[in-house]
Parts: C-alpha cells; sequence; structure tokens
C-alpha cells in the first residue's frame, strides 16, 4: 500500500501541481479583495501538499522553486492564528491581555499576506525576465539571491508587524513610562504603514497584471514569428 502511493506521488506531475498552488495564490492574495474561510483552508493544504512535493527528487530546486516554497510556508502564519484562537477563545485562556492577543493574531494574518503578495510579486518578475531577458537574466536568476531576496522579505514584513503590534503598549505603559517615544514612532510608523498598505497592495496587483500583459504578448509575438 505505502509502496504503492509512494510511486503514485513519483510519476504524478508536480511541476503542473506547482503551476496550480500559484494560480490558487495569486486568486487568493491578488485577485480577491479578502481571502474568504473556503479559499484559506485551499491554500492551508495547498501549501502542505507543496512543502510536501519540493522534498520530491524529481523537483529541480530553482529560484522560482525557492520563492514557492517560501509563500508555502508563510502560511504557518495563518494555521498558528487559527489554530490558537481555536483554542483560546473557547476555553477562554488569557495569557497577555485580549486586545494584545486580538491584535497578535491579526498581525499573523496581515504578515502572511504582504509576504505572499511581495514573494508571488517576485515569481511574476521572475517570469517576465526568462520570457524576455532569458539569457542575460541567467545570473541573476539563482537559487543564492532567491533566498536573499526571500529572507529581505520575511525580515521586513516582520518589522512592520513587530511596530503594528507595539501600539498595543500604548495604554499598558502610558505616558509616563520611559519608552514613550519608542512607543510614540510606533505608533506614528504603524499609522504610516497602514495608510500605505493598501495603495502597495493595489500597486502589486496593477503591476503583476500588466506584466503577465507583457509576458503573453510577448509568447505570443514569438509564436506568430515562428509560424510566417
Amino acid at each position: 500500500m505505502t509502496s504503492s502511493l509512494s510511486s503514485v506521488l513519483l510519476k504524478r506531475d508536480h511541476m503542473r501541481d506547482l503551476r496550480r498552488y500559484l494560480v490558487l495564490k495569486y486568486i487568493q492574495y491578488l485577485v480577491l479583495p479578502s481571502s474568504n474561510t473556503l479559499i484559506t483552508l485551499l491554500g492551508l493544504l495547498g501549501s502542505l501538499y507543496t512543502i510536501l512535493i519540493l522534498k520530491s527528487p524529481s523537483i529541480s530546486y530553482k529560484s522560482t522553486a525557492v520563492f514557492i516554497s517560501y509563500i508555502a510556508k508563510a502560511d504557518i502564519l495563518v494555521f498558528v492564528s487559527i489554530v490558537s484562537k481555536m483554542i483560546m477563545e473557547p476555553f477562554d485562556v488569557k495569557i497577555v491581555s485580549a486586545a494584545f492577543t486580538t491584535a497578535l493574531w491579526q498581525n499573523f494574518l496581515t504578515a502572511n499576506t504582504h509576504i505572499c503578495c511581495l514573494l508571488l510579486t517576485c515569481v511574476t518578475f521572475e517570469a517576465l525576465l526568462i520570457s524576455i531577458f532569458s539569457v542575460e537574466s541567467r545570473h541573476i536568476r539563482t537559487v543564492k539571491y532567491a533566498r536573499r531576496t526571500s529572507n529581505m522579505i520575511y525580515t521586513v514584513v516582520i518589522a512592520e508587524c513587530i511596530i503594528f503590534q507595539m501600539e498595543d503598549f500604548q495604554e499598558p505603559f502610558g505616558f509616563n513610562s520611559q519608552y514613550v517615544l519608542l512607543l510614540h514612532f510606533c505608533y506614528r510608523a504603524s499609522s504610516l504603514l497602514r495608510s500605505l498598505s493598501y495603495s502597495i497592495g493595489l500597486s502589486l496587483r496593477i503591476i503583476n497584471v500588466y506584466i503577465y500583459y507583457k509576458i503573453f504578448f510577448n509568447v505570443s509575438n514569438r509564436s506568430r514569428l515562428k509560424t510566417k
């Protein structure tokens, strides 16, 4: 039974599955205005399956696979947020204040959304480079640069969400705290980041659509030239 299952997995076209996973993630983060429960669950299952198949020896671990693996790993934040909420709310578990916990759950989801949007845009840019500047861009389309870019995105987004989380320390510390200047800076920075998040998200959607539009017409023009 186990051997037959493993043989089926080895024979399966994993590259097609990865493309389907990317389509699901594009729909989840860059097409739908807000994620719903069904899409979120499908995304979690897809991420789990993707993490498993990326370990398959049949997968060529290139820069695109690196971006996909980091997208899949970002769903761990969604899983932690959902599971902790399911455990803490029914049993009324209070480790810290309710406002702090609610903000933490929301920041996990925010971090997941921002990380995935940026990484999906990286995949889109890589597709553009492969389509138009395949030879010229080969030196930057490497696993090393993909990992560096992904780690940098994770670091920036986590720093952003730490600033968001610091908002909930405003009331407990009050204005007599020695950390008031830091908290005031985080409050101002979070307000600015929140005001920019919508415009950045909209820009990413437009950029992704435009790039795939360019790729489509570039491939169409090439096919027309070959047929002539």
